[in-house]
Order: C-alpha cells, then structure tokens, then sequence
C-alpha cells in the first residue's frame, strides 16, 4: 500500500506514537539467534546472462534453484545484511543478520518502498518512489551508490530474460519497461489498474499476474511483447497485495489486505478457485525453501499465516504480539524469515522451525520492503527477491 491520501494519514497516525531510534539496538527474545549457514556448500549455479529465459533447474518446482546455500558466486561474495527502507525517513536502515543490529542508517531519497536485487544478483536497488530515483547498493560491501533517475519507481522486476527492468509506476498506472543495463526507457506500458503494485511471473516466465489493489482485480501482462492480455475481477472492495505463484507453476496466490487472506488463481484458465481468510491484512507471501510452506504475513493480524502447497490449507500460525509484519523474505538458510513492522518501526526475525520471535529490532518509520540478502538462486525477477 502506498501514498492515497487516506492511506498515508493512517500511516502516519499508525506510527506518530514511536519514539524509536533507528540506531538503537534488538529487543531479543530469549531463544538463541539462528545464523545462515552454507556450511555444506553445495556447488554454485552457473552465471546466467541476459538474452533468453533461463530453463527451470526442475520443470515440477519452480523454486529448486532456491535451496538452502545454493548461492550463485557473485551471491557468495555478498556480506550478509538486511537492508530496510523506512519510507517516511528517507532512509534505509542496514542490519546484521548474525547479531541483529543495526549497522548504519542510510539517507536516500524520497519514499523508498522496496530494496530489489538485480536480474544478475550484483547490485541492490532502492526504490525511491517519490523521489523518482533508484539508489545502488554494492552487496559485496554494503556501499551505497549512484542514484539513477526513473519515474515514480514504487516497485521494481525484471524480465525474465534479464533485457528488460520493469518500474511499476503505481500513481502513473503504467509497468514502464527500461534498458536493465543502462535504465534508459523502451516503452511504457499504461494499464486499467488503479494500485498497480506487486506481481509474479508464470512458470515459464513469460507472463505475469500484477496487483490492482485499489480496482479489486488483477491484470495478466505479456511480458515478452510488453501487453495486456486480460483482466482477472475479484471480489468486491478486494485489495489485492503480494502474488506468488505455487512451485508446480499451477496456482497463484494472493495476499488481499481487506478480506484477510489470500485467493487462488488457475495459472492455465486464471479462474480464481476459491478464497481462503489466513488473518486481517494478510500482505506478504514468501515460499519456505523446501518449497512446501507459503508464509503468508498478516499485517493488522500480528501473525504469520503458514499454507501447505501441497494441500493447499492452513498448517499453522506464528504470533507477533502487537507486531506489523509486512514484507521481507527468507535468509540464505531458509531458517530465518525477516519481515518488516509497517506500523510499528520495527524489524521481525522469526526462526521457521519454532516460529518464535528471535529479535525485534528498532528502525525508522515506515520500514516496508526489507531485502534479506544474499538468497540463493540463479537470477532475480525482482521486488524483495523473487529469485529463480
């Protein structure tokens, strides 16, 4: 969710109370801290350069290359960090991700909503929506960067081809297709989506399903010719948030804040199947490195939702006491899932095989996108790594 008049005033009210200090330290939790580890060190994936989408490493799971260590080599050289973007700072606040404190604070621009790895896994972008800008960030060494100009980046993908990056343009209602290289736009691409904001690729990666979270529907967008296709209703005053597709590539599921849970969407027919109530504000999903679990983040809910994609149910909820979770995503491990506290200036560490809460870390207003990085994978599709 973005800049609507309404919806900023209720996040400024939401978080006017905090008096926390982006540098202050974790609240931890008496469970002892969970660290990645890579230790087997399973063999790196194999560089893959733009041109054509990349085959799946297994045609029945889209997240195989996901696997816990499976990091490809430019990834291993990264520093293990979770970069939090406090939108209503301007600021980006770094964490370690073995001591959960904060390492520094960083002034950006303008509204930064997600931190995004690029298609190649070497550079980090911040997504300065008001600012109109993307700020690099060097993984390898947690340096920040150029600033590149781009028109109202609320979200940031990339083709998965690797040629195109592609601005989700939220005020503008447009995907805006730039050079992923040189960021010098290609076409803009102007959609009937009132919120257009969070997507997911098809399986094969030539289509995505893309959020219209205030038109209570979803687009479906050829992304190798750049056009819509079709237009996918949902249920009244539905406000659809993140998409995720299943890792056999035959649903999709998505987070709708208003309802409380997420729907289910054929990938052939893009019939919606059913709805399922998981909590109040469910927004974030992120599939568990097995490729058996989908945490599902309930925002107004304090909880994280957990699904079983083989049954297609909920197996289970983890509690956040007076927490926000938002977005974030999963350590290299697969043993630590970050998410960031909208609505409460703060960031979540939850150990994925207790649920337990190892650390509430203090950070600046707003914290929405957090990248957790590095993940394994091949290549990134973008937002706060979709890797494949």
């Amino acid at each position: 969710m973005r800049r609507t008049p309404l919806a900023l005033t209720l996040l400024l009210l939401a978080t006017a109370c905090s008096t926390s200090s982006p540098a202050a330290g974790p609240n931890r939790s008496t469970t002892p801290a969970v660290r990645s580890s890579t230790s087997a060190r399973p063999a790196p994936h194999r560089v893959v350069r733009a041109g054509a989408i990349p085959p799946l490493l297994d045609r029945t799971d889209v997240y195989a290359a996901g696997r816990p260590g499976r990091l490809a080599a430019e990834a291993r050289k990264a520093r293990s960090l979770v970069y939090v973007p406090n939108s209503e700072d301007g600021t980006v606040s770094v964490i370690d991700q073995a001591t959960f404190r904060v390492l520094q604070v960083v002034r950006v621009s303008r509204l930064p909503q997600h931190v995004t790895p690029s298609y190649d896994l070497r550079t980090l972008y911040v997504d300065n929506d008001l600012g109109n800008s993307l700020t690099r960030i060097d993984p390898r060494t947690g340096r920040f960067g150029a600033t590149i100009p781009v028109d109202d980046p609320y979200n940031l993908y990339f083709t998965a081809d690797g040629r195109y990056a592609v601005v989700v343009a939220e005020a503008r209602q447009r995907l805006d297709f730039y050079d992923a290289k040189t960021f010098q736009i290609v076409h803009r691409l102007q959609v009937p989506c009132r919120g257009v904001d969070h997507m997911d690729f098809t399986a094969d990666g030539t289509h995505a399903l893309v959020s219209c979270e205030f038109a209570a529907k979803m687009i479906y967008v050829d992304m190798v010719h750049q056009r819509l296709v079709r237009e996918i209703p949902l249920m009244p005053d539905s406000m659809p948030q993140d998409v995720k597709i299943s890792p056999d590539g035959r649903t999709f599921y998505i987070a709708d804040m208003h309802h409380g849970g997420v729907y289910l969407v054929d990938a052939r027919t893009l019939a919606v199947i059913r709805f399922l109530p998981t909590g109040s504000g469910a927004h974030g999903l992120y599939p568990s490195r097995d490729s058996k679990t989908l945490y599902i983040s309930n925002r107004t809910g304090h909880s994280v939702s957990l699904l079983s994609f083989a049954t297609r149910g909920l197996v289970g909820r983890w509690q956040i006491p007076g927490g926000t979770p938002d977005m974030g995503g999963l350590d290299a491990s697969g043993r630590v899932l970050w998410l960031s506290g909208r609505y409460s200036a703060e960031v979540y560490a939850i150990d994925t095989r207790t649920g337990r809460l190892l650390a509430r870390i203090k950070v600046g207003r707003g914290p929405h996108g957090l990248c957790v990085w590095p993940q394994p994978g091949r290549y990134s599709l973008g937002h706060t790594g979709i890797l494949r």
